[in-house]
Order: C-alpha cells, then structure tokens, then sequence
C-alpha cells in the first residue's frame, strides 16, 4: 500500500502534483482539516487553536500555555495511524520527518526559486505585485519553519529528510507526477512485511507514549521510564521508588492496540533514611 508524504513550499504548483500522484495511484489526500480535527479529538484542544499553531498563526499568548511535548507526540500518532493504514498521501504535519525511516514510504519535497514562487502566486491569487506575493511567502515559511522547530526540532528544508526533491521552476507539474509515481510503484519502495513491521512498531511507541502521557501526565517523566517495542513487545525501562506505578504501567500497555505483551526492566528503588 502506498504512503507518500509530501512537503510543499507555497507557489511551488505543489497541489496539483499531490492531486495529479493521488489520481494516478489512487491515494487519499490528507487535508488539514481531517489531521487537526483527530489532534483536537486527542488533545481536548479546539480544532480553531490546533490549526492555529500548526499554521504558525498562534498568537505568544497560546503559544506559552501550549505543551509542546504533547502537542509533538499526538501529531506524530495521528500521522503514523494514517500511514497504517496506507494509500495516502500526507501533505506536510512533518510527515516526510515522522516517516523518513520507513522504507515504503516516499518522502518527498516540492521546491522553487523565490521569483517563480512569487509569479505563481500573484497570479493564483490576484495580487498586484511582486513584492506583496514575496512577503506572504516569506510569513508562510517563517511560520512553517516555527511550527516544524517547536514541535520536531527540525529543518524541514533538510534534504536528508526525502527521497526525492523536485524543482518546479525546471520540472512541470505534470512531470514531477511521472516521477513521483515511478519512484512509489518501484521495487525500491515496495511494501515489505520488514517494512510494515518497522512502521506498526513507530506506531505501536506512539500509542504508548500517549496512553502513559494520559494516565499519568508529566509523572512518568520523572519516573524516568522508558519505553522500546519490537514485534509488537513493549519493554520499559528506567528506575522507580513506587513498585505500584509498575504493575499499573504494565496493566495499561497490556490494553494497548497492538501490544503483544509487556516486559517490565524497571528497577524498583528503595529509599534509605539515616538519623542525624
């Protein structure tokens, strides 16, 4: 099943070519508005905010009460649960990073100098002049950029991040589809149980690290666990005074979608006091 995750810069044209890959492989196109309806549904969060600070739009005020570390890890559930279950194609949401590492899936950037950004979007959109075009481009990056930062601290213009990096200004649109379809139907990229067992694992630590963040907030930071999943085992890892955060742990993960069994490492410390 195909996965394509796609990063577009504005005036790039790279709509069309993630509606012209969807229609030749037969994709859903990921929309904003499913993604920041399912982070608002996790989060408690209003889907107005969550877009807000995907956008970059959020104002200093939201973005001082934001828990970026959350906001991080149900962004990164919500993209690895659409990856699951394949045939998409994911439009930006740091995608192309959450998915770098999963063989099958085609990570790709579409690009453009300044000046043929600032063309396509005068002309889109109905601006007067080069320069309006050029600061609304410059906000739109700058925003991103933010967003991609705080949440995944990374360069989302890092080409270690895809597979494949198109410049629009050289290659037309209909072509960056060609390639873009070639790449996704070669044996390179083919789905492998090796590949889909990589994938459920991300996805399985996802629902991990979410369930333990609903359950017990912050506090498990301190406890200091850690969590690794292979085949679908969870193991944790780390130190704790409080044996019953242990057994409720392990209780917890043993409900999880996905989970095959639970194997505790946690050592259990005990505190001694000395008389002075």
């Amino acid at each position: 099943m195909a996965v394509i995750a796609m990063a577009r810069e504005m005036g790039t044209r790279g709509s069309e070519v993630a509606l012209g890959v969807a229609e030749r492989l037969g994709l859903e196109i990921i929309h904003h508005e499913l993604v920041e309806h399912d982070i608002a549904t996790w989060t408690g969060m209003p889907e107005s905010q969550v877009h807000r600070l995907l956008e970059g739009e959020a104002s200093m005020w939201e973005r001082w009460k934001l828990d970026e570390r959350r906001m991080s890890r149900y962004t990164a559930l919500e993209i690895l649960e659409l990856a699951a279950k394949g045939n998409v194609l994911i439009r930006g949401w740091g995608a192309t990073y959450l998915l770098k590492s999963i063989p099958h899936a085609v990570c790709v950037r579409i690009c453009a100098p300044m000046a043929y950004r600032e063309g396509v979007l005068k002309d889109r959109i109905g601006l007067k002049d080069e320069a309006t075009a050029r600061r609304e481009i410059e906000r739109n990056d700058a925003a991103h950029t933010g967003t991609m930062q705080r949440l995944f601290g990374i360069d989302w213009r890092d080409e270690q991040l895809y597979a494949l990096m198109l410049n629009s200004a050289r290659v037309p649109a209909e072509d960056c589809v060609e390639h873009i379809v070639g790449m996704a139907q070669s044996p390179a990229f083919e789905e492998t149980p090796t590949s889909r067992k990589l994938l459920m694992d991300q996805l399985i630590l996802a629902r991990v690290r979410s369930t333990l963040e609903r359950e017990f907030g912050s506090t498990t930071n301190r406890y200091g666990f850690d969590v690794e999943v292979s085949d679908g085992k969870v193991t944790l890892h780390g130190a704790t005074p409080d044996a019953d955060v242990i057994a409720e742990t392990i209780r917890l993960l043993q409900d999880v979608e996905g989970v095959t069994s639970v194997e505790s490492k946690v050592a259990h410390i005990s505190f001694v006091s000395y008389a002075v």
